[in-house]
């Protein structure tokens, strides 16, 4: 719809940002893209906490999507208070974090994986190749495997109850996913004899 050199609109984070390095001039004359539906110039606003909202989306659900994310929050800040109030050492207690969107950071980065295993055929035989990923598709996976994760619990627990404590265990490096990122790495440096063919 737009030519390649209209940019994307800037949130109100980034443009702050921009202009404290002093690349806001030379954005100055640059055509920039409508905005979409969901964006909002508003300081809460998270592109990453969005972009995990439409991972949990199903079937076009998006206001179950949101309310699903925002409860899982508000169960994190629960679990967090609690632990800050039962603590009593004042040293401890400024470690605890509170803020949900630092935690669930914290965890997306916990996650992220470095390299993948790719097939790739030589002399009629497959050969699962380890490859370094792009940035974007390190932060689509661990949104993706803590969404599966949380998904394969018994119907009695609810899903936000699941994520939430998904999400506290990625942010202290540890959880199922967190396995699940050092499996894969694991793999890739069983099959390193391989990588060789990435160039072929």
């Amino acid at each position: 719809m737009y030519p390649p050199y209209y940019i994307e609109p800037l949130n109100k984070k980034e443009q702050d940002n921009l202009k404290a390095s002093g690349e806001a001039e030379k954005l100055a004359s640059v055509p920039i893209r409508a905005a979409k539906n969901e964006q909002t110039c508003s300081v809460f606003y998270d592109n990453e906490i969005n972009k995990f909202t439409n991972y949990v989306m199903r079937k076009g659900k998006k206001d179950l999507a949101r309310s699903l994310v925002e409860k899982t929050f508000e169960n994190i800040k629960r679990i967090q208070l609690k632990k800050f109030y039962s603590e009593t050492d004042e040293t401890k207690r400024a470690k605890i974090t509170l803020n949900p969107r630092v935690i669930f950071h914290e965890a997306i980065r916990n996650c992220q994986p470095v390299l993948q295993l790719t097939p790739v055929k030589r002399g009629g035989a497959n050969y699962q190749v380890p490859v370094p990923i792009t940035e974007k598709r390190a932060k689509f996976l661990a949104m993706n495997w803590l969404i599966e994760v949380s998904q394969d619990t018994p119907k009695e627990i609810h899903f936000p109850d699941t994520l939430a404590r998904e999400l506290l265990d990625a942010a202290k490096n540890t959880g199922k996913v967190v396995k699940r990122k050092i499996d894969l790495h694991r793999q890739c440096e069983a099959n390193r004899a391989y990588a060789h063919y990435r160039w072929g």
